[in-house]
């Protein structure tokens, strides 16, 4: 039996349920043929089957991200498609594998900047993660996609400014904190008192750098 059977769309089920409980599935036991017959389907012709797929591989990708890297050029093609969802669950599967696949994450984040620049708020999210984590592996990284993201935090949205600077904050280093404590203290002007207790915290942390 295909294992496309267990996808909430074939079970005419409009809930994630059935997505999530495959992917424990997958995971629990290892499967990696079924996780490369969802592979394969990330391009089938129903953008139901499509849309149910990428959201199996989200949550692998929060469960044991290392069983979904070998597929980390599959997301950054999607991060090209015109099915938004596609787009953004490309970019949270990104996100979940950036640590040990960052060297193809900083090869590519032109084009993860191109989806960010044009995406959701959840593939901004995702890929605002994504290049953080891939910029905190290695310094070459750092130094190819820190100014973007301190870019990206003088201009976001008040509300997103606190959850990016956490993001971010794991490629703040003794030489650049400086610059990112500033822009902090830049847009603190504009933010809520539940934002800036976030940004209190961080400026605190960035103390212990």
């Amino acid at each position: 039996m295909s294992i496309l059977n267990k996808l909430a769309s074939m079970q005419n089920r409009r809930d994630g349920v059935p997505n999530q409980e495959l992917a424990k599935e997958l995971v629990e036991h290892n499967n990696l043929d079924g996780i490369r017959e969802i592979a394969g389907n990330l391009w089938n012709k129903d953008k139901n089957i499509q849309s149910d797929c990428i959201k199996v591989f989200e949550e692998i990708g929060y469960l044991k991200p290392e069983l979904i890297g070998d597929y980390v050029h599959d997301f950054l093609k999607l991060l090209k498609s015109k099915n938004n969802r596609l787009v953004w669950g490309a970019m949270i599967a990104l996100s979940t594998i950036a640590v040990f696949k960052a060297k193809e994450i900083a090869q590519n984040s032109s084009e993860i900047i191109r989806a960010i620049e044009k995406g959701s708020v959840i593939t901004v999210d995702g890929g605002i993660k994504a290049l953080s984590l891939a910029a905190s592996v290695k310094e070459d990284f750092k130094q190819q996609i820190f100014p973007f993201l301190i870019d990206h935090l003088k201009r976001c949205r008040p509300k997103e400014a606190p959850m990016h600077a956490e993001f971010i904050m794991c490629a703040v280093d003794s030489d650049n904190k400086e610059a990112f404590r500033k822009v902090l203290k830049g847009r603190s002007d504009i933010l809520k008192p539940s934002q800036l207790k976030r940004i209190k915290k961080i400026n605190q942390q960035l103390e212990n750098i």
